[in-house]
């Protein structure tokens, strides 16, 4: 199991976080995972109308992959497998997320380790996989050997003029009003009632790393409510976070990140989707972990989606960041957090009462302590 050890180094110092793990603290990665995944490969989704799921899509910057009656896949411009995978249900839920292995040797390894079966994926994905669920009971599926589908054309970033570096002469700045393409996923956020025992196992399952913890406010020595996990490339940078898990009243999907060229794809798309009625949640903004830039928008269905550039990379040297959890800590600049991405807005407040009832009922991490410190996030 991942262990609570001292670091042996200070390696964020000056970097990414003003605070480091103190003696005792949560090391933010396991001493021997079963596998190390390369990345994230995509997110599963049931939806009622794939008429309706689809415009969206295409408003929002996806390519269509596939599609069917029953199923529609979501591309970015990158080659690799499809980002979102919906099928046809008869409600909007989040169905699962995919974890793309280094080879199809580590699923096999993956398999053997934990009883699980191996099984082929379909023809027009290829590869195989090995599906889990995480203590929190999300589907959780491990792949490899899929087919790669072709490069598309990307949206290119604009050529900047920055202070004494002049790289555009003789030429203007004109951002098309369009959607702006979506390159690839970048991560998923999800709320686990078991929040610790659920980081440890993808920790311990997957080999992740925590780049960043949060803990509520005043409440550290109880230990993290949230942590930014990124995948173990060795020397290979990778995504400051592929998988962000909070400790909260419910096991649910909280929203998903999807890259894009530059802030001005991401403005002038967002102004496209404004434009059609889509409703933005929040942004524009840059946020502190991870210090991309986001745009946050709401589906026809209420799901929370994210456009983002600029990510922070890291290798597997940097020790994790340790930093209060607050509302006013989610973003260096822009507009101030919503309620309706806090989920504390009357569109959410019966769902969430209703959750925080049946949390402290029940056998988790949820307790009332907790409760206040996650209030305290919301007005801090």
């Amino acid at each position: 199991m991942a262990q609570a050890i001292e670091p042996s180094r200070d390696g964020h110092k000056d970097l990414h976080s003003d605070q480091g793990a103190v003696r005792g603290e949560h090391a933010g990665r396991a001493r021997d995972p079963i596998i190390r995944v390369a990345d994230i490969a995509w997110l599963e989704f049931d939806k009622p109308d794939l008429v309706r799921a689809e415009a969206f899509a295409r408003s929002f910057g996806f390519g269509i992959a596939l599609r069917d009656p029953q199923e529609l896949h979501l591309r970015g411009t990158k080659a690799g497998s499809p980002c979102v995978i919906m099928r046809r249900g008869q409600r909007a839920r989040f169905a699962g997320l995919a974890l793309r292995a280094a080879d199809e040797v580590d699923v096999l390894r993956l398999a053997d380790k934990t009883g699980a079966t191996v099984h082929r994926l379909p023809e027009a994905i290829g590869g195989m996989a090995v599906q889990l669920s995480d203590p929190s009971g999300m589907a959780v599926k491990i792949v490899a050997g899929m087919h790669d589908l072709p490069d598309q054309p990307a949206q290119g970033p604009q050529i900047l003029n920055t202070g004494p570096d002049t790289a555009r002469v003789n030429a203007t700045v004109r951002p098309p009003r369009v959607p702006a393409r979506v390159q690839r996923l970048g991560h998923v956020v999800l709320q686990s009632t078991t929040y610790m025992k659920t980081l440890n196992w993808y920790l311990d399952t997957f080999g992740m790393i925590v780049s960043d913890f949060l803990f509520f406010p005043g409440q550290r020595a109880r230990g993290p409510a949230m942590s930014f996990i990124r995948c173990d490339r060795g020397a290979t940078p990778a995504d400051h976070h592929t998988l962000a898990l909070a400790l909260g009243p419910a096991n649910r999907y909280v929203h998903s990140a999807y890259e894009v060229s530059d802030l001005d794809a991401l403005a002038a798309g967002g102004e496209y989707l404004r434009e059609r009625g889509y409703y933005r949640s929040w942004g524009i903004g840059r946020h502190i972990q991870g210090s991309q830039l986001f745009d946050y928008w709401r589906d026809p269905d209420g799901l929370l989606v994210e456009h983002f550039a600029d990510g922070d990379m890291f290798d597997n040297t940097l020790e994790p960041g340790w930093a209060p959890f607050t509302a006013s800590g989610l973003a260096q600049w822009g507009p101030p957090a919503t309620k309706d991405f806090l989920d504390a807005d009357p569109r959410a407040a019966r769902h969430q009462l209703t959750s925080m009832v049946s949390a402290l009922r029940g056998d988790n991490e949820f307790d009332l302590n907790r409760l206040v410190g996650l209030v305290k996030v919301a007005i801090s």
